[in-house]
């Protein structure tokens, strides 16, 4: 079937179509908004560790899911809010240990978010290894997510929870960006001058952060830890290359998020692709083309 025949189809429009859409609508616009805060502060691997740390969160959550069955009698869902929170809570942990690291300013950003990046990672491997061992100890039937699962995801399989949970934490962090954004956009500017008025940066930092972890979590639980990684820096890099206005900015990094998944759930469906993949490969030839527009303009 193409797109067309897809939305001819009241049966499949609604959940491969306009559901994933508003799922991606409301990852895009939390997302694209942080972004650029993300560029402008050269925190992009900021946001690929905290996703990669969210291997740590999904560890924790195996585990806890296995011992809540042994204990408890219960059988959390996987994927569910369950696993959501404590993959939530440890990736807060590690964004603010990030900051606090680096903030100490004895050890680079970038050394920190790698140490806590591979040491999450295996650690949750191991628990989840572990977790499946504990499981068939018991006559459990195994748990804990595939790797490719968590990387890429699949926003084309979202249910209707799903929804307002993406949009419920897009107004969450837009409404919170909104109240500190004079600080915010301060620091983000000129952190010296923000810092010799008075801002509280070590506190706006720690609310970028776990702002970041949020919006990682929810994206990488609806759309996997790749396409996550790429909402927080590409729209962001695009609108930069197209302007040097801040609010235009913002504006477009979201209109840019937008315009990448309604194009990247045209070709899925049209193809027959995964839809993360095609959103970071649209994004990624986005900036290259903005980057090249920019490139010819400035000779000119």
């Amino acid at each position: 079937m193409n797109l067309v025949d897809y939305l001819r189809e009241p049966a499949l429009a609604w959940p491969l179509v306009y559901r994933p859409l508003l799922v991606g609508a409301g990852l895009v616009l939390m997302s694209g908004t942080l972004s650029v805060l993300v560029v402008l502060k050269r925190l992009g691997f900021v946001g690929q560790g905290v996703s990669h740390s969210a291997f740590g969160g999904i560890g924790f959550a195996a585990l806890a899911g296995v011992a809540s069955s042994a204990w408890l009698g219960l059988r959390p869902v996987e994927g569910g809010l369950f696993e959501l929170g404590i993959v939530l809570a440890f990736c807060i942990a590690c964004a603010l240990l990030m900051a606090e690291v680096s903030d100490r300013r004895t050890i680079r950003i970038d050394t920190a978010i790698g140490v806590l990046l591979v040491g999450a990672m295996a650690l949750g491997g191991l628990l989840v290894d572990a977790s499946r061992q504990w499981a068939g100890a018991i006559g459990q039937p195994a748990t804990g997510r595939s790797w490719e699962s968590v990387l890429f995801g699949s926003v084309q399989v979202v249910g209707d929870q799903d929804v307002l949970v993406a949009w419920a934490s897009a107004l969450l962090v837009l409404g919170t960006l909104w109240f500190v954004r004079r600080p915010m956009l301060f620091w983000a500017l000129d952190e010296p001058a923000a810092e010799a008025f008075g801002v509280p940066v070590r506190r706006v930092r720690g609310v970028l952060m776990v702002l970041l972890a949020l919006a990682v979590v929810v994206s990488m639980k609806l759309a996997g830890v790749v396409p996550a990684t790429a909402l927080l820096v590409l729209p962001g890099a695009i609108a930069l290359q197209c302007s040097a206005r801040l609010w235009r900015v913002l504006g477009i990094s979201m209109l840019v998020g937008v315009g990448g998944l309604v194009a990247s759930m045209a070709l899925a469906l049209q193809l027959n692709l995964q839809p993360g993949p095609c959103l970071v490969l649209v994004l990624t030839v986005g900036f290259f083309v903005a980057w090249r527009v920019r490139g010819g303009n400035d000779q000119a």
